[in-house]
């Protein structure tokens, strides 16, 4: 058994079919089977379920492709343990931001990424924390940037600024006249929230429900974007994080949450075996400089 048997079993369990499986492994389909079968008598079980038109995992295939995709985690560690080694600053790095954070965080911070850590080749990959978080886990993220907790003991994560909610409302409403707002008085019959995936939808109904026991709100299948641009049309209020609080959106006042209990904390997230601490410790640095702490509380 050896690292090209186990991105086989990968392959074949995530396509779902030995076709696909062996062209993303650049090999012929005879070969890749052949050399699961080989796998499969060295093992001692039956890894898929094959008949001519599907191709199914078997209950012991998925316990041993996990191990299979923590193994060659450890793999590429070890490869990047030796560039570290090296250049501890260069090389490929694979970062995820949620969606919510990605629009209004990447602006702030590339410029300063390529002027202090020129070697970096850095990629991005935006989408919702389970996802980004089970990446981080799987070896296919370096990092993620999420709000949350990261749920999976393999993780750590290190703080790099507390974020506050502002309400946005349309222009005219009632409202607007504030100059501040406790979320309590929030008319919950005109919230707007993001569907269900997004963490920004979960901790706004958090603070919701925390300080007036009920989360009536009205759910949209969009983006933060959109949901402001529902607002600036008169559809509804929101809470929106303070890097994104639009600035060219004339016929939106946002105003300040005045209890001090909307927030997120944003973090960095890595595995706990990740070798290059350096880039972790670097892209923090920057992050940390790069938002302005007059929206933004830094933790350090």
């Amino acid at each position: 058994m050896n690292i090209r048997d186990l991105q086989y079993v990968i392959a074949i369990a995530e396509e779902e079919h030995f076709g696909r499986a062996a062209e993303r492994c650049h090999v012929s389909q005879p070969a890749l089977s052949g050399q699961i079968r080989k796998l499969e008598d060295y093992l001692g079980v039956t890894l898929f379920e094959r008949t001519n038109r599907s191709v199914k995992i078997t209950p012991i295939g998925e316990q041993i492709t996990a191990q299979a995709r923590q193994l060659l985690t450890i793999a590429d560690e070890i490869v990047l343990a030796a560039q570290a080694a090296n250049d501890p600053l260069s090389g490929p790095f694979r970062l995820g931001m949620i969606a919510t954070i990605a629009p209004s965080l990447s602006p702030l911070v590339l410029s300063m990424i390529r002027q202090k850590l020129p070697n970096l080749s850095l990629t991005l990959v935006e989408g919702f924390t389970e996802n980004l978080e089970k990446a981080v886990t799987n070896g296919d993220l370096d990092a993620a940037i999420l709000a949350t907790v990261p749920e999976d003991t393999h993780l750590k994560e290190t703080l790099l600024y507390d974020e506050p909610f502002w309400v946005a409302l349309p222009k005219g409403h009632a409202l607007a006249t504030n100059k501040a707002i406790d979320v309590c008085d929030l008319p919950h019959e005109e919230l707007l929230l993001l569907a269900d995936g997004h963490c920004l939808r979960n901790q706004v109904l958090d603070i919701c429900s925390a300080n007036t026991g009920t989360a009536n709100a009205n759910t949209r299948e969009t983006s933060l974007g959109t949901l402001l641009a529902l607002v600036a049309a008169g559809d509804g209020i929101t809470l929106v994080p303070a890097l994104s609080k639009p600035t060219d959106m004339p016929n939106i006042i946002t105003l300040k949450e005045s209890s001090g209990t909307a927030s997120r904390a944003v973090r960095l997230v890595f595995r706990r075996s990740f070798p290059r601490t350096a880039i972790i410790e670097g892209l923090a640095g920057i992050i940390r400089k790069s938002v302005p702490d007059n929206l933004v509380r830094v933790i350090s």
